[in-house]
């Protein structure tokens, strides 16, 4: 089975989708935004990542008053989550960016109108927060836009991912593999969720949503079959926001992407062969047995 996204197709036998979430690191600025896009582009990402909220359905209630210090001064919580979303005219320029760049943008909407604004502007796709997982009437307003839904994972039991699977149905369906604790220490990755999943739920592409430092433990989940990786970028962990120490930077995508592309190279097919490369050292070095090459 095969979920296409864009023009991008992911499955066994595809690239890895790499998404690159840009979620709040945006810090409420477009061009901050456009840089991002432009960083996903150069490194060769497939898409790009935003979070869609109605910061009066979305925001906890106990969350609402809590006074937060931000670049723009001290504000309540709720008025912090006005401040840094984009509206439908940011999106637009944002959306056009994209195109221009070659990526696919899409967003997680966490409620449910979140998921009438962001069809009006027909993304290409949707995604469910690890947090939104279990929100049924959010999953149904996915499910009948009939487009390709990607669902992370994280802080959630078989038993609830097994529910939303129910709900959501099996055709267009992404999971991804995610532990949300930010930064993500690896011994809490637990990467052979991956196959677990891929065996759980047949042909259902499965990936992995990282939250971790460092590269390694991404690399890891392609050599273990993932479809999709997504990872938080930011131009810079230095910067104000809660999620770009979780985030890497523009060198680290790049390399995050080239790495991966070698990764897909060298898993190769499970065929075993003797490469042209090895005929030389072959001829040199072995003594006995010789036989013809195949």
């Amino acid at each position: 089975m095969t979920v296409t996204i864009g023009t991008r197709t992911l499955g066994d036998a595809h690239p890895t989708y790499v998404i690159a979430e840009i979620g709040l690191n945006h810090n409420g600025s477009v061009e901050i935004a456009k840089e991002l896009i432009d960083v996903a582009a150069a490194a060769g990402a497939d898409a790009v990542k935003f979070q869609k909220r109605t910061p009066e359905i979305s925001t906890p209630e106990h969350m609402r008053d809590v006074p937060r210090e931000t670049p723009w001064g001290t504000m309540t919580y709720l008025e912090y989550r006005y401040r840094v979303e984009f509206g439908r005219d940011e999106y637009l320029e944002i959306g056009a960016h994209a195109a221009e760049r070659g990526v696919d943008w899409f967003a997680s909407p966490w409620d449910e109108p979140s998921v009438a604004f962001l069809e009006d502007l027909d993304v290409v796709a949707h995604k469910v927060a690890s947090a939104s997982l279990t929100d049924d009437g959010l999953l149904a307003a996915l499910r009948d836009t009939g487009k390709p839904i990607i669902l992370s994972t994280g802080m959630s039991t078989m038993e609830q991912i097994d529910r939303a699977v129910d709900l959501l149905g099996t055709e267009n369906l992404v999971l991804l593999h995610a532990t949300s604790t930010y930064p993500m220490p690896a011994e809490e990755a637990n990467l052979r969720m991956i196959p677990t999943l891929k065996d759980r739920f047949a042909g259902v592409p499965v990936g992995y949503s990282g939250h971790e430092r460092g590269l390694a433990i991404s690399f890891a989940a392609v050599a273990l079959g993932a479809a999709a990786v997504e990872r938080h970028i930011t131009l810079d962990r230095g910067m104000w926001g809660s999620d770009h120490a979780a985030s890497i930077e523009p060198t680290e995508l790049a390399a995050l992407v080239a790495g991966i592309r070698d990764i897909e190279l060298a898993l190769g097919d499970g065929v075993k062969r003797v490469f042209p490369g090895e005929l030389a050292p072959m001829a040199k070095l072995r003594r006995v047995g010789a036989g013809a090459a195949v």
